[in-house]
């Protein structure tokens, strides 16, 4: 989107090469016999759609439509030969077919399942699926049921990862988990016609017990740490009063601290202060 002198917002319209791949594609059926009865219904087929194509005509509509993010693949007598793109396309109503394949991004939720870590902790995880259609052939033709398969493959990449790390890998490397599964299903899934966008892991569901465990080693651990920080504090208040000990066991921190003794109590009302020095040096004995 881009902003004119106006202010107002425009937006360019796609590109066609920004919009659904083209997927067209005629294989032809000019080497392909289908006798005398083949021909026969097909021309059967040509007569009643050329009849049928005008409104309110009993004869069925050869016309086709295919929508946007679809793909038609167009059978004759049970054999593809051709693929077209949306639009409108003509068939033979008696001897061709057309069959709809979704090439959008599709979401597909994977059951919730029970699997086990390699410590023997049993977990349900539920995760989703993204995926679309990259080869509208053997999606259609290659597999019988696509999206069952893909769970069906999920569900055991999943059970198998899972099952080779520990609980505390699985926790915390959720995202990686995820990966391996997704690059293991995208290797499968590429021979089924299918592309895999992402497979993300919603949530993991843990048992009671195992909750009680998990808040209670957090709780323990949580203690621990506490207690590793005052024990540090404390050290280092130790070291602190030993520094401060030395320093003040100088004899220039006692003398500081005799007169600073001696500045207090001449403060006080009514009060005679003698002072009697505890040692002498060489100068002050001879003086005296």
């Amino acid at each position: 989107p881009k902003k004119n002198d106006g202010g107002l917002i425009t937006v360019q319209p796609l590109r066609r090469s920004e919009m659904q791949p083209s997927y067209k594609q005629d294989l032809g059926l000019a080497e392909v016999n289908h006798g005398f009865y083949g021909s026969l219904i097909n021309g059967l087929g040509a007569c009643a759609g050329s009849i049928g194509q005008f409104p309110c005509c009993p004869c069925p509509n050869p016309f086709k439509e295919v929508r946007q993010g679809s793909v038609g693949l167009v059978s004759r007598f049970g054999q593809f030969y051709k693929s077209v793109d949306p639009g409108l396309v003509k068939i033979n109503p008696c001897s061709e077919s057309l069959r709809i394949v979704d090439v959008k991004i599709q979401l597909t939720t994977v059951p919730q399942q029970r699997v086990t870590t390699k410590d023997n902790v049993s977990l349900e995880i539920d995760s989703v699926l993204y995926w679309h259609v990259s080869n509208p052939y053997r999606a259609a033709f290659g597999i019988n049921d696509v999206r069952t398969s893909l769970i069906e493959r999920a569900q055991t990449t999943l059970r198998d990862v899972v099952g080779s790390r520990t609980l505390q890998s699985v926790i915390s490397d959720r995202t990686e988990v995820a990966r391996q599964v997704e690059e293991i299903v995208e290797g499968v899934a590429e021979k089924w016609g299918v592309s895999i966008e992402s497979i993300l892991i919603k949530d993991i569901v843990f048992s009671r017990e195992l909750q009680e465990s998990l808040s209670s080693a957090a709780t323990q651990r949580r203690i621990g740490e506490s207690k590793v920080i005052a024990a540090r504090a404390e050290v280092d208040a130790a070291r602190l009063m030993r520094q401060a000990a030395d320093i003040l066991a100088s004899p220039a921190a006692m003398q500081i601290r005799q007169l600073e003794s001696l500045q207090a109590m001449a403060k006080q009302a009514n009060s005679k202060v003698i002072f009697v020095p505890m040692s002498l040096d060489a100068s002050g004995a001879t003086a005296l």
